[in-house]
């Protein structure tokens, strides 16, 4: 019996509804109610990044009335319960772990990874657990042409850059005070949409993305540059735009925090790998170095 489904029996039992319980016996397995106990009791180690459990908890398993359903993503629907599709979380678990080692590879390889959410739900959660891994993020507005018109960012970036300089360095102070609150209102402006992305000096090498319906135009631009998408993709997605999907609720927040996390840590292995594999490297190198310089002396 999937382990999704057992724990949805489990979540009965922990209600007291007994009824329910043995329902979900007859329903979902065509086991005892004893047999069940004794499955539920059983203690499996799990190498898996989110456990069964903890995606229950966060609601990952919600989905959108089943009247928004996206036929695409049948495969990765467990049920219908009370006119709302439950998603499988076995899928989410497999699929969460096949992304976050994807993530992990290219944080090795020395990609960034452009963390992208501008749900207000969300917007706090992945802008501090971008930061915390180091990672540039979007979370205000995704401006058209952010990847496909780079060169373009980069200016008004500069120009921010500029703006805050003046501010600081008391340039601003000498101005009029019409054109001083003029660039105070440009600076805010900026800063609200670029703060994120300020030191992000080339395109990104993935994106993981929070609702692609909503951040249509950011899949439309990373398809278009090759540039690979990780995302949430709920029940009214279609999974296919995305090289990694991620099927789970895209709207709660504990969902989205869940998940963020998964991908931020991801992040986090991937950069200490490289970090090492890069002082590894650099030891090695000198190592020879050395061995070539005592040959050399010893051969004088």
């Amino acid at each position: 019996m999937p382990v999704f489904a057992l724990s949805l029996i489990r979540l009965d039992v922990c209600r007291g509804d007994l009824k329910g319980f043995r329902q979900s016996c007859e329903e979902r397995s065509g086991l005892t109610p004893l047999h069940i106990y004794i499955m539920s009791e059983e203690k499996v180690q799990s190498a898996h990044r989110a456990s069964i459990e903890d995606l229950l908890k966060a609601g990952t398993h919600f989905g959108h009335l089943t009247s928004r359903w996206n036929p695409k993503m049948r495969n990765h629907i467990f049920m219908e319960r009370n006119g709302i599709h439950i998603i499988n979380l076995n899928h989410t678990q497999s699929y969460l772990d096949e992304a976050a080692e994807a993530v992990a590879r290219f944080t090795r390889k020395g990609k960034k990874i452009l963390f992208t959410g501008t749900k207000k739900q969300g917007r706090d959660i992945i802008r501090k657990l971008a930061t915390e891994c180091d990672s540039p993020y979007i979370v205000e507005r995704w401006l058209g042409g952010t990847l496909t018109n780079f060169q373009t960012i980069r200016r008004s970036i500069r120009r921010m850059e500029e703006l805050i300089k003046m501010e600081a360095d008391g340039t601003m102070d000498q101005l009029k005070k019409k054109e001083r609150l003029m660039k105070a209102r440009e600076r805010e402006k900026l800063e609200k949409v670029l703060s994120g992305i300020k030191d992000m000096a080339r395109v990104p090498g993935a994106l993981f993305i929070v609702d692609i319906n909503r951040e249509h135009i950011a899949v439309q631009e990373a398809q278009k540059l090759g540039i690979p998408i990780i995302a949430i993709v709920d029940t009214n997605c279609n999974p296919d735009v995305v090289d990694f999907p991620i099927p789970a609720n895209d709207d709660a927040l504990k969902s989205i925090e869940l998940i963020t996390s998964v991908i931020a840590n991801a992040v986090k292995e991937g950069e200490k790998e490289r970090q090492f594999a890069d002082a590894s490297s650099k030891l090695e190198k000198e190592k020879r170095n050395q061995e070539k310089n005592d040959n050399t002396k010893g051969n004088a």
